[in-house]
């Protein structure tokens, strides 16, 4: 061993950068070097002789090349545009079985790619299949002072006064809905509108004579 390979070798055993499979190797020259048995070596390092055996010969004939590992590891494949424009158009559509919304490994599964590829073109697109927004939208020119009366009822109650909200059935879901759903796009959620259409709730509420206030 060079003083040379020696020097490159300690750097290699102190690094916190290189791979540890670099450092182990490092380590177990380093080892063989300073006389250590192959005994030794497996109480220090773990290494089994044949692990031994095996970098020792390949230092010897290589050198420091030698201890580069055989296998680095496959490269990431990117999508092809044309496979992305196939998730990113299939994304912005609705599952035809009639799901709300696409999920990484369901839209894999349609499209017949890897649940990775889709998470990666998603995330560059910045689409989020799984996020929902609301929104609010109308056209009642006294809207703002009509929600900040219903707003001050429940942030300023009067004394003993007692505030109902009353609306549809609770935990149905509302499909009817005023406002158009706004489809989902690069950096912006899906937007849903807060409202729909109550089909009399209200109407039969105010029948009961009872003091509302409607917004």
């Amino acid at each position: 061993m060079s003083s040379e390979q020696r020097e490159e070798l300690e750097r290699w055993a102190q690094s916190r950068a290189l791979p540890a499979g670099d450092v182990f190797r490092a380590r177990l020259i380093l080892a063989l070097a300073d006389g250590l048995s192959y005994r030794d070596i497996e109480r220090k390092l773990g290494a089994s002789a044949p692990t031994v055996a095996k970098w020792k010969s390949r230092f010897e004939q290589a050198g420091m090349a030698g201890l580069q590992g055989q296998h680095r590891g496959s490269q990431l494949r990117a999508a092809t545009p044309a496979v992305q424009a196939r998730i990113i158009r299939r994304a912005q559509q609705k599952p035809a079985d009639g799901s709300t919304h696409w999920s990484c490994r369901k839209l894999a599964e349609e499209l017949g790619i890897s649940k990775s590829t889709v998470q990666r073109v998603l995330a560059q697109a910045q689409l989020r299949p799984h996020r929902l927004d609301r929104y609010m939208a109308s056209n009642d020119p006294e809207f703002e002072t009509k929600a900040a009366d219903i707003i001050g009822l429940y942030l300023n109650p009067p004394q003993h006064a007692a505030v109902f909200c009353v609306d549809e059935k609770t935990a149905i879901q509302a499909l009817d809905r005023l406002d158009p759903v706004l489809p989902l796009s690069p950096g912006r959620a899906e937007r849903h509108g807060f409202e729909y259409y109550r089909h009399g709730t209200l109407s039969l509420y105010a029948a009961l004579n009872v003091k509302t206030v409607r917004w």
